[in-house]
C-alpha cells in the first residue's frame, strides 16, 4: 500500500489530470449536449472503469511491452489519432439527437472503456502516476491497485463535470442551427485534441 503522506497528493493529482480539458472531457460534452446527462452516464462509467484497467496494464507491463517494442506504442498512437478525426467528422455531421439522419451515437460503457488504450492523455496519466507514487519491491503491485482505484474513483466526479456542462449548455441550443454550429465548434476541438498524442 502507499505510505498515508502520499494519499492527498495522489488525490490532487488525479483530480488536477482528470478535469482539464482533453479528449474524454470533449466527448463527454459532446454527449451531454446532443444526447443529455442519463444517456451519458455508460460513457462515464466506461471512462471509469477503462482507466483502471489500462492503468493496472500500464502499471503491470504495458510500459515494458512499450520499451521492447516501441512500434506499439506508435500503433496505438495512430488508432487514437484516427479515431479522434473520425469522431471529429461524425460530431460536425451530426444535428439533433432525435434525428434518424444523424451518425452521432451515445457512446457505449465498452466503447468508452477501449478508449482508454488509445487515449494518449489518460496514457500519461498513468504512465506519470506509476513513476510517481508506486512503491518499490514487493509493494508495488498492491500500491498499482491502490493507484488504480483511486484515480477511478476521482475520475467519476471529475469528468461528470463535464457530462453536466454539456447536458446544461445543450438546454441552451434548441435550435438546429445553434447546435450545428455549436457542434462545430466541439469538431475542431476533438480534431485538434490529437496533439496531445504527440506531446
Amino acid at each position: 500500500m502507499l505510505p498515508e503522506i502520499m494519499w492527498l497528493p495522489l488525490i490532487t493529482f488525479a483530480f488536477a489530470s482528470s478535469v482539464t480539458p482533453g479528449p474524454n472531457n470533449i466527448m463527454l460534452t459532446t454527449s451531454g449536449i446532443n444526447f443529455g446527462f442519463v444517456r451519458t452516464i455508460p460513457h462515464i462509467t466506461g471512462i471509469a472503469l477503462g482507466f483502471l484497467v489500462m492503468f493496472l496494464c500500464v502499471a503491470l507491463g504495458l510500459q515494458q511491452a512499450f520499451i521492447l517494442l516501441p512500434w506499439l506504442q506508435d500503433v496505438l498512437r495512430a488508432i487514437g489519432v484516427v479515431y479522434m478525426l473520425h469522431l471529429a467528422w461524425k460530431i460536425a455531421r451530426s444535428g439533433k439527437a432525435e434525428s434518424q439522419t444523424s451518425p452521432l451515437k451515445p457512446m457505449t460503457m465498452l466503447q468508452a472503456a477501449l478508449f482508454q488504450f488509445v487515449n494518449a492523455k489518460a496514457v500519461m496519466m498513468a504512465v506519470g502516476a506509476v513513476a510517481v507514487f508506486s512503491a518499490q519491491g514487493e509493494d508495488f503491485v498492491a500500491s498499482a491497485v491502490a493507484i488504480g482505484v483511486v484515480f477511478s474513483l476521482v475520475n467519476i466526479p471529475s469528468v461528470t463535470i463535464w457530462a453536466a456542462f454539456g447536458a446544461g449548455i445543450g438546454k441552451l441550443l434548441d435550435t438546429e442551427y445553434k447546435l450545428r454550429r455549436f457542434n462545430y465548434a466541439l469538431s475542431f476541438l476533438t480534431a485538434a485534441s490529437v496533439v496531445l498524442f504527440f506531446i
